[in-house]
């Protein structure tokens, strides 16, 4: 007699071709946040990629409901009770140098390629299959599994608050929006801007100047420049070239543009709560431009205090607030955009702090960090840190499914990645990413492997049965 999960893994391996290409339906909508239109609250392709998906979902006979375009879910089962599956459909910027279309969904050597297809759209439409699975089965669950669907996870999870204020709060549930085995841990994530106005920026040799750079305060930035706008161009052309022969391998070149001269920066992405994995952009031009000393007196402060309290350190030891903890490691520190126009300054910071530290003495020490300097503090966004005992049974559950699976009995697992898991009280992030796999969440060249799609649909279902199936 065939055993009931063989019975559900027989019935997704039929379906991959379907997975495959909703997958890929889904991954060419742009579902980057914009301007809010009327119904709305993300923009228009966000919008496009909810009601996309729940279409998906209602083809394949499930039920569905649509919370006022801020987020979605997609139902089965019965009971009192909720076991929830936390995704989201919005993506980051897509950056650039991409080898494939970011919105294409092109399949190259069993890898589907788009934004979004490992953050957070593959796991969403594995997730979605999952649910198929099992209802196409027959087997009886005693909860009712709901996959919650936000759209704005990487910008301010306006949407999961709107949704828990909206809908039923789950009983327990996973976000697959991390990695293998369990991620029973995630950092803190404070995002926060310093600005500082400015009242003279020319000098001898410069008019004018404007820096731009990152695209959100959770990636590292490839990408930074400085328009100058100067008599002199050449000195700067010099200074660029001096530079680069005293600095083998970083990547900065020049180009004539508007009136001025256009410095550009050029670093490698990555995930925010991994900035060692990437070469910040921002940081290089600024070390570059401090090292300059032909500015005003005011330009020359900034530059200078960037270089000393930031550099290219990514744990904020020189600003002074690198924090460890021997349960999730050390702070990370991204500086994720930057700004210098119309004589304002301003840096974009995402800092991802140990589950055991407090939020205030992290303030206070970027309040020491900056004092003196002119600098004014603003924070954005934070989120609590989450910690979940390796014994807990909703962690040991899913470590057995993982486990059945993979014959890897590796241990539970802290992140400086933050997903959906941390805004409810019993609640884990599971997957996608298996150990060894590499991280290519808001970073170029994004890519699912099909192999670990279809796996991935099976662990979910099977998830999904261990927590909800009735006895």
């Amino acid at each position: 007699m065939i055993k009931i999960s063989d019975f559900i893994d027989n019935i997704i391996d039929e379906m991959k071709d379907e997975i495959i290409e909703s997958l890929q339906r889904i991954v060419r909508i742009k579902s980057v946040e914009d301007e809010p239109e009327e119904g709305m609250p993300f923009g228009e392709g966000v919008n496009q990629c909810l009601e996309s998906f729940l279409d998906i979902a209602k083809s394949l006979g499930l039920k569905t409901k649509n919370i006022d375009g801020y987020a979605g879910h997609v139902e089965i089962g019965e009971g009192e009770e909720i076991l929830g599956i936390l995704c989201h459909l919005d993506v980051v910027p897509e950056g650039s140098n991409w080898t494939y279309p970011p919105y294409a969904a092109e399949i190259h050597d069993g890898k589907i390629y788009g934004r979004g297809t490992i953050d957070n759209k593959g796991p969403a439409i594995a997730s979605l299959y999952a649910l198929k699975a099992i209802h196409d089965s027959g087997i009886k669950l005693n909860k009712r599994v709901r996959l919650i669907l936000g759209t704005d996870e990487e910008s301010g999870w306006e949407c999961i608050r709107y949704y828990l204020d909206k809908e039923e709060t789950p009983a327990l549930a996973f976000s697959p929006d991390a990695e293998f085995p369990v991620i029973h841990g995630e950092k803190g994530i404070l995002t926060f801007m310093l600005k500082k106005s400015l009242n003279n920026l020319q000098s001898g040799k410069i008019e004018s100047i404007e820096i731009e750079g990152g695209n959100a305060p959770n990636m590292v930035p490839d990408y930074c420049q400085a328009l100058i706008r100067t008599d002199y161009p050449e000195v700067f052309r010099q200074a660029v070239e001096d530079y680069l022969h005293n600095n083998p391998g970083l990547k900065i070149d020049t180009e004539d543009k508007d009136g001025g001269l256009l410095i550009k920066s050029h670093g490698i992405s990555a995930h925010g709560s991994l900035p060692q994995d990437g070469h910040n952009a921002i940081s290089q031009l600024m070390v570059f431009l401090a090292e300059l000393d032909i500015y005003s007196d005011e330009l020359k402060e900034i530059f200078r205090f960037y270089r000393d309290k930031i550099g290219m350190e990514y744990d904020g030891d020189s600003f002074g607030c690198r924090l460890e903890d021997e349960v999730s490691g050390t702070l990370t520190f991204n500086v994720g955009k930057i700004s210098l126009k119309d004589e304002e300054f301003i840096i974009t910071i995402n800092i991802r702090y140990p589950v055991t530290c407090e939020l205030s003495e992290l303030k206070l020490l970027l309040e020491k960090g900056i004092a003196g300097t002119g600098f004014l503090y603003e924070e954005t966004s934070h989120q609590p840190p989450l910690y979940v005992e390796k014994d807990n049974p909703l962690v040991q559950s899913l470590m057995k499914v993982y486990q059945k699976y993979t014959g890897d009995n590796s241990e539970p697992i802290t992140i400086g990645g933050g997903t959906y898991a941390r805004a409810l009280d019993n609640a884990v992030a599971f997957g996608p990413l298996f150990p060894g796999q590499e991280e290519l969440a808001h970073q170029k060249d994004e890519y699912i492997g099909i192999d670990e799609l279809i796996l991935n649909t099976k662990i979910y279902a099977a998830a999904i049965m261990e927590l909800a199936r009735a006895e």
